[in-house]
């Protein structure tokens, strides 16, 4: 349905019209498809046409363009190249559209900025009962999950979200939404990182560049095309929704010239998995990749199909849960092996405490870019998850590549990170992330369990081996404030006379022997003292994490049963990170087991015992091992 009133015949819109005057003065604009003059079907007279302005290379919001009653909203559904419920027919999505009124009776081309999700077709309601249960033994066969609650009422609505709107319609972009495969009034199943989630919005593009067809109803045969578009699309979309512009990147699609993942899915591996240990998404224990295709899948149409194809028999088959390994399903779901045919310029957005999507998604999508040459910017900031960049970052970008427009973007720092304390939109410039000038710095525990050890830069001439007990039922806050207790293993610097800057990715090698042939293995790094204000942010006690599955030791495609007793290296990388550690703390390195938020919960008991001859931290330090040491007065 296209959902146009008549208002804009009004004499007081065609008043605005002729008191409205651009306020542009110089180049920059798409002279060629926007100098069409605006011709009142009454009066037959002249009024100022519209124009997208552009100053300090940044698109300005048009005084023409910011009345939402004028604003033209669409309904309608693009056909795909898929059937993925396999009724016989391509599968259509769900498409909404809001553009300017003048790309209707101007003839005015705009670009577009889309934003794909599977969450638009929710109802809500609590799905908690339907996680998997993880209090069970490392290995042992998970207790059967409960049925997923039905969805409930379908929503029908023509405006599947308001986001970006108010931002971008001002400033003379189109932003188009769309439900996913098998969510909301899209058809097709849900696949979580299946091939489908990145040719849906690919064929959205497409029917936004001219080459795809769209439709007035999900069933019928009457056209809708996108003749007011530009050819030129922006992405954007937090989280699942930054997933899905990475995913359609990855498919190279013509017109696709920027995208702005922010927080974004890059690895369902990563998300459910570390390092072959089942781990949760933080504040969501128990959820797996079948759990999260229940929560989408929002359209009831093929049910039955998609539930038994879909969820049974590719998620639920492959996930394994036993073992935790990497395997060819969770390398289907891994972006990092489809970048090959990304041309889109890459702003990523992340925050360093999101323990939800954790920063490494992002990370090591950016790397692999970069490696690449493809045009890349990362704005981090210190906060959980989401958080999309500045305004002006995002304004820039797309103007950069949406509107050809010479701002110098591709010149700008590679690296914007809001420090400490700082507002989001107060990031500082950066030549790169990590830091430049950042340097890998080894330090070693001094054993004095139960009581913390001290962390240092020489490893102890005398062989020293410390036991810890794993206890789910204590937290890792808990652990890390305590002055003695048995279930973890602390090691701690001296404090801090100056500030201390880590950029980039610490990693950890620990030479550990269980009592029981499978076992959780968690690292954190911490602030110490531990700030137990209310007041406290997130970042001033927990500066990163990392959990590893020691049966994984050799490799995340294949778990070997520990021999209790005997001794295996484990050496892993920590989430990366960048924080200055302000004077007056101590940097502490925390070794445990079970990580009561993240992993599974087996009994408690089991012992792992540390050789800290064969265990050692690397941390990524900005001015390397003589600014640590001039920080702790070890000179």
């Amino acid at each position: 349905m296209n959902h146009r009133d008549q208002s804009f015949r009004s004499p007081s819109f065609m008043s605005r019209w002729s008191n409205w005057v651009s306020a542009f003065s110089g180049t920059g604009l798409l002279a060629a498809t926007m100098a069409v003059v605006f011709v009142s079907s009454s009066s037959a007279t002249a009024a100022e046409k519209a124009e997208l302005v552009i100053k300090d290379g940044e698109t300005q919001v048009v005084k023409a363009f910011e009345d939402a009653d004028f604003w033209i909203r669409e309904d309608l559904w693009v056909e795909t190249e898929f059937d993925s419920d396999e009724d016989g027919k391509r599968d259509r999505m769900h498409v909404a559209v809001t553009r300017p009124r003048q790309t209707e009776t101007e003839g005015l081309k705009v670009p577009a900025i889309y934003i794909s999700s599977p969450y638009f077709g929710r109802v809500g309601g609590d799905d908690s009962d339907a996680f998997w249960d993880p209090r069970h033994e490392i290995g042992a066969t998970p207790p059967e999950r409960n049925p997923y609650p039905e969805v409930g009422t379908r929503i029908k609505r023509p405006i599947l979200s308001k986001t970006h709107i108010t931002k971008w319609v001002p400033r003379g972009f189109a932003v188009i939404h769309s439900s996913s495969p098998g969510t909301g009034l899209s058809e097709g199943c849900p696949t979580v990182g299946g091939e489908n989630e990145s040719l849906a919005p690919k064929a959205v593009v497409d029917w936004l560049c001219g080459r795809a067809k769209g439709f007035k109803s999900v069933g019928g045969d009457e056209l809708v095309t996108a003749a007011w578009c530009t050819g030129k699309v922006g992405m954007t979309g937090t989280s699942y929704n930054g997933t899905l512009s990475l995913a359609a990147a990855t498919t190279g699609v013509e017109g696709l010239e920027a995208i702005i993942p922010v927080a974004p899915n890059t690895s369902y591996y990563h998300y459910y998995r570390s390092n072959g240990l089942v781990r949760h998404p933080g504040g969501y224990l128990g959820e797996d990749i079948d759990v999260l295709y229940d929560y989408i899948h929002s359209n009831p149409d093929h049910d039955e199909h998609c539930d038994c194809e879909v969820r049974d028999k590719q998620l639920g088959a492959n996930l394994d849960r036993l073992s935790g390994d990497y395997n060819e399903f969770w390398k289907g779901r891994d972006y990092i092996h489809q970048l090959g045919k990304v041309r889109a310029a890459v702003l990523m957005s992340h925050g360093f405490n999101d323990w939800n999507v954790v920063p490494e998604h992002s990370y090591r999508i950016s790397a692999k870019l970069k490696e690449m040459g493809v045009p890349l910017q990362i704005y981090y900031h210190q906060a959980g998850h989401g958080g999309e960049p500045p305004l002006k970052m995002m304004n820039r970008w797309f103007t950069r590549y949406l509107l050809d427009v010479e701002n110098g973007v591709e010149n700008d720092p590679k690296s914007f990170i809001v420090r400490e304390g700082k507002k989001r939109d107060e990031p500082t410039a950066y030549e790169d992330y990590p830091h430049p000038e950042a340097e890998t710095v080894t330090l070693y525990g001094l054993g004095a369990a139960p009581k913390p050890g001290q962390l240092a830069f020489e490893r102890s001439a005398e062989p020293k081996q410390e036991t810890l007990v794993d206890n789910f039922s204590f937290s890792g806050a808990s652990l890390a404030q305590a002055d003695w207790t048995k279930h973890r293993l602390i090691y701690a610097t001296t404090e801090l006379k100056e500030p201390v800057h880590l950029s980039g990715t610490a990693s950890v090698t620990i030479r550990v022997a269980s009592s029981k042939p499978a076992a959780n293995l968690s690292v954190w790094l911490v602030s110490l003292p531990w700030n137990k204000s209310s007041r406290a942010s997130i970042n001033n006690n927990i500066i990163t994490r990392g959990w590893a599955d020691p049966q994984n030791h050799a490799s995340i495609t294949e778990s070997e049963p520990l021999e209790p007793g005997k001794f295996y290296d484990v050496t892993f990388d920590l989430q990366p990170d960048d924080q200055i550690i302000p004077a007056g703390q101590q940097i502490g390195w925390m070794i445990f087991s079970s990580d009561q938020d993240f992993t599974l919960h087996p009994d408690p008991g089991t012992e792992l015992t540390i050789d800290l001859s064969g265990t050692e931290l690397k941390l990524p330090v900005v001015g390397g091992k003589e600014a640590l040491k001039k920080s702790i007065g070890a000179e």
